[in-house]
């Protein structure tokens, strides 16, 4: 692991040298993970500033870092208020593992929580699971998903294992094949529908992050499928082949099928009256991944079961009106 080469007081400048825990890590996960209760915001504004420095020089944040590496950083502004007694319980917060071995974990995250702490909050899924496992040695995130979204999230157990999902989601369509059930407003016509708009990220006046379709944005792919529609709301798959940030809640948005529940891309009009149709999130969920052991290469399929409030979303429209159409293998995912 890092270690101090002189008094990492936050109130100074202070001087990291990298072990070979930390080999490989993208210099900003490695911030995260290290200067607890610094806010992500600062961290990265830090090292677009280039106060970050490695072996004296200015890096960016997606520099790997190797053994032997000296940073340099400055004084780090703590969070200015302390963990109240709600979230320190909330630490606590049941995160069930759908599969685990010695280089692998593989959690159901529950909507609402954070893969990480900063942008505001305290603590997140990473922090939780290493308060819950205080024998851990090595407990890192393989990927992220929306605060808002739940299902199937993979964190790394040792370093060699982290490098290789991460290259595996790196790759996209040819690593991890990952599905994904959103309830969308609309009647969804097509069987299935492949998307390619391209994604450009931007910040409002508050510093909020956001996505929109642009021509000169990232390339961006997502498959649709239909799998059950009403007369005024439809379920449907997403399965993504690049992996751009909010990409599927975008495309979706973009096509005219807003995820009901969504505050950012949503109708914000329709979103006020769902809770009162029981539905008191947005509904999208990380359901299926089927990939390859990082280590070992046997193949791997996990399956995140489909959340109480969806499945209660799905059956209010049951009740209210039939089903224009159903997919074959709707009753086995709603059975997971």
């Amino acid at each position: 692991m890092a270690r101090a080469a002189n008094n990492s007081n936050k109130s100074r400048v202070s001087y990291l040298v990298i072990g070979g825990e930390a080999e490989g890590q993208r210099l900003d996960n490695f911030l995260i993970g290290h200067c607890k209760g610094v806010p992500k915001s600062h961290l990265y504004r830090i090292l677009r500033s280039g106060e970050v420095r490695v072996n004296s020089g200015r890096v960016d944040a997606a520099y790997r870092l190797r053994v032997g590496d000296k940073l340099r950083l400055p004084p780090l502004r703590l969070a200015a208020r302390e963990e109240s007694g709600g979230e320190a319980a909330r630490r606590q917060i049941a995160l069930p593992v759908l599969f685990e071995d010695d280089a692998l974990l593989v959690i159901d995250k529950p909507e609402g929580i954070a893969v990480h702490g900063g942008s505001g909050v305290s603590f997140g899924v990473i922090e939780a699971l290493r308060q819950q496992r205080p024998t851990a040695r090595f407990l890192e995130l393989a990927h992220r998903l929306d605060r808002e979204t739940s299902g199937i999230l993979l964190i790394g157990k040792k370093r060699l294992a982290l490098t290789a999902l991460h290259d595996m989601f790196r790759a996209h369509g040819a690593g991890a094949d990952k599905r994904y059930l959103a309830l969308v407003k609309g009647r969804w016509l097509k069987a299935t529908q492949h998307v390619k708009a391209p994604l450009h990220k931007y910040l409002l006046d508050n510093g909020e992050r956001r996505v929109s379709v642009r021509a000169d944005g990232k390339a961006a792919h997502t498959i649709f499928r239909l799998l059950v529609r009403w007369p005024t709301m439809s379920l449907v798959e997403a399965q993504l082949k690049t992996g751009r940030t909010h990409q599927i809640r975008v495309h979706l948005a973009h096509l005219g099928f807003p995820i009901l529940g969504d505050e950012k891309y949503g109708d914000f009009t329709l979103n006020r009256q769902l809770p009162k149709q029981g539905l008191k999130r947005m509904a999208l969920h990380a359901w299926r991944m089927a990939f390859r052991h990082p280590l070992s290469g046997a193949p791997l399929e996990c399956v995140a079961p489909l959340p109480t409030g969806i499945r209660s979303a799905i059956a209010v429209a049951d009740a209210a009106s039939e089903r224009e159409f159903s997919a074959d293998n709707l009753d086995r995912i709603l059975s997971q």
